[in-house]
């Protein structure tokens, strides 16, 4: 029954075979800095396209397989939306500029979407 456990499998590798906790990269404060700036940029183009009404906010934090980022945009209704990044620490950009966009344009698109459908439920149409 051990093969059922969380701990199964080789020593040096979780269930999930993620590197175990001495192995993780930790950020220096210049990849901090880095990484925070590529998170800025994508939450100042989130703002761009929407209206004050949604909040938008970022984080950088240590997972489980290493340092993570993470962007999510507050509707002013409906449930939250985020995006979740594990940068390349060995590139130059640790998000690319194409990803930026992308990630922007798709948390704008899909926080809109999110008000639609939870205005949807609570307006009845005023004609066929």
């Amino acid at each position: 029954m051990n093969g059922n456990t969380p701990y199964a499998g080789l020593p040096e590798t979780t269930n999930a075979g993620q590197r175990m906790p001495e192995e993780m990269p930790e950020l220096t404060a210049d990849q901090r800095r880095t990484l925070r700036a590529d998170l800025s940029a994508i939450t100042r183009r989130v703002r761009e396209y929407l209206p004050d009404e949604y909040a938008v906010g970022a984080e950088v934090s240590q997972g489980q397989g290493g340092p993570e980022a993470m962007v999510a945009v507050q509707p002013p209704i409906g449930h939250p939306i985020s995006a979740g990044f594990q940068p390349d620490l060995e590139s130059e950009e640790y998000i690319s500029e194409d990803d930026r966009e992308e990630v922007a344009r798709g948390l704008a698109a899909s926080a809109a979407l999110q008000v639609k459908h939870a205005i949807n439920d609570d307006v009845s149409p005023t004609a066929r």
